[in-house]
């Protein structure tokens, strides 16, 4: 009952229809009526007690159950849109490539384009770790490079409604839809060098072609089916680290599971261990070369951002 009636009051406090007083209210309530519960079990009365928990936190579930994603909220700018497209032989077409001119996190300005790549030229792929949450906790990009020196950084993120925050908590209690975002790099990577201040490291992957533009493809055909049918985010099984991971077992064989898959801010060591970066280096070696946020600073306006953050990261 204890566990249950917990779960219970944090689902109301994220979910309860109404605002912030309405949700505590409830939540509070509910916290009440467990305590009663919880001291009839005690008293003579634990019969009732027991089956009028069992019949409240049925209607709990039951409630809890109807709760749907939906993609027509009122949406933070940057996620309004989820990245969609189509291929056509080499030729990939993505719409809603967010492509902002960030000064600060609250001044910007918004861009959503309609890009074409072509799959033949793909050349690279980075991965791209920043650490927002100490040294255990990362948010994870893929950057896609072409041999014209484009880049596309895919990334999976809450979809926040305006005046929404992450919360981490709420992330397990439907609190946020489930987004896919494609950018370029001066927007999603500059947002988090430069704007956010946040420490960033960029990696090059060690894969072959083909396993590239399969989870480029992933990526779409994920972004795809979120626009159709919305999903929550959930902190665990639906984040930026753990869908990139199904994407890529299904791609890349064998693929174990390890705690660094949650543990997002490890998870450069995890692609060290099966293989995935040069190993002709150290992983604190490939960590020194691969600090972008100083680089990144440092940039005159109007330098190649993506050529010069790159500056001292081996090639392969």
């Amino acid at each position: 009952m204890i566990p249950a009636s917990i779960w219970s009051a944090l689902a109301l406090w994220y979910q309860a229809p109404g605002g912030r007083r309405a949700k505590a209210i409830a939540s509070a309530l509910w916290a009440v009526f467990a305590v009663l519960c919880l001291i009839g079990l005690r008293l003579d009365w634990s019969a009732v007690a027991l089956i009028a928990f069992a019949v409240a936190d049925a209607a709990v579930l039951l409630w809890w159950s109807r709760l749907v994603p939906s993609n027509e909220r009122d949406w933070a700018d940057d996620v309004a849109h989820i990245v969609q497209g189509c291929v056509n032989g080499n030729r990939v077409r993505l719409e809603n490539v967010r492509n902002f001119d960030w000064r600060s996190e609250d001044d910007y300005t918004p861009r959503w384009e309609t890009r074409v790549y072509d799959l033949a030229g793909l050349r690279t792929l980075d991965l791209i770790v920043s650490y927002w949450a100490g040294r255990s906790i990362a948010h994870l990009l893929f950057s896609f490079g072409f041999d014209d020196g484009r880049h596309v950084v895919f990334s999976v993120e809450i979809r926040r409604e305006k005046r929404e925050t992450f919360s981490e908590i709420g992330g397990f209690f439907k609190e946020f839809e489930l987004c896919i975002i494609a950018a370029d790099e001066r927007d999603i990577v500059y947002l988090r060098t430069n704007v956010r201040r946040e420490d960033t490291y960029l990696f090059r992957l060690d894969l072959p072609i083909e396993a590239m533009r399969s989870l480029l493809l992933a990526y779409l055909e994920e972004g795809n089916s979120i626009a159709r049918t919305p999903r929550f985010y959930h902190t665990i099984s639906d984040n930026c680290t753990t869908l990139v991971w199904r994407m890529l077992k299904r791609i890349v064989e064998p693929l174990p599971f390890s705690y660094r898959v949650l543990l997002s801010g490890y998870l450069p060591e995890y692609v060290y261990q099966v293989g995935g970066l040069d190993r002709r280096y150290s992983i604190e070696e490939l960590r020194a070369f691969g600090y972008i946020s100083r680089r990144a600073r440092a940039l005159a306006p109007g330098a190649d951002f993506s050529r010069e953050i790159r500056t001292g990261v081996p090639t392969l």
